[in-house]
């Protein structure tokens, strides 16, 4: 199949092929005309690539994954050389949450701090609020 073909069937831009092959993630074939052509191995590959990217994976990050495929495995994550690199984003993703819990946390104390505060009665009114509010009604009229 031609890049165009193989872009549509991928969900991608020609232009994005494009780079992957410069990268070196994409193989290079050309016909004799010095079209690039594709074949369904090179669609496989281009889904391990997209799949991957979409759980936030870098793109280099994906280059095991390609190698993997192009040695012949079922799948692009039966080498070892995946594997470290699941194993590595996990860590970063378990890094991150830790981060975020902790945020969540200082959030939460700032929250109740400011709740302690507010005095009692009826909840504040925000003096933004207020004034949208008039210049929608004065605006309306």
């Amino acid at each position: 199949m031609r890049i165009g073909e193989l872009a549509e069937r991928a969900g991608t831009t020609t232009r994005t092929l494009r780079y992957y092959e410069s990268r070196g993630l994409l193989p290079a074939r050309r016909t004799e005309q010095g079209h690039r052509t594709y074949d369904e191995g090179d669609l496989r590959l281009l889904r391990e690539i997209r799949t991957l990217q979409d759980f936030g994976f870098e793109l280099e990050e994906t280059r095991p994954f390609v190698d993997c495929l192009r040695a012949g495995h079922p799948a692009g994550d039966s080498c070892p050389a995946s594997v470290a690199v699941y194993r590595r984003k996990l860590g970063e993703l378990d890094a991150l949450i830790g981060r975020l819990q902790e945020v969540r946390d200082q959030v939460a104390v700032q929250l109740l701090r400011a709740e302690a505060e507010l005095p009692h009665g009826p909840e504040p009114r925000c003096e933004l609020g207020t004034e949208t509010a008039e210049t929608t009604t004065s605006t309306e009229e």
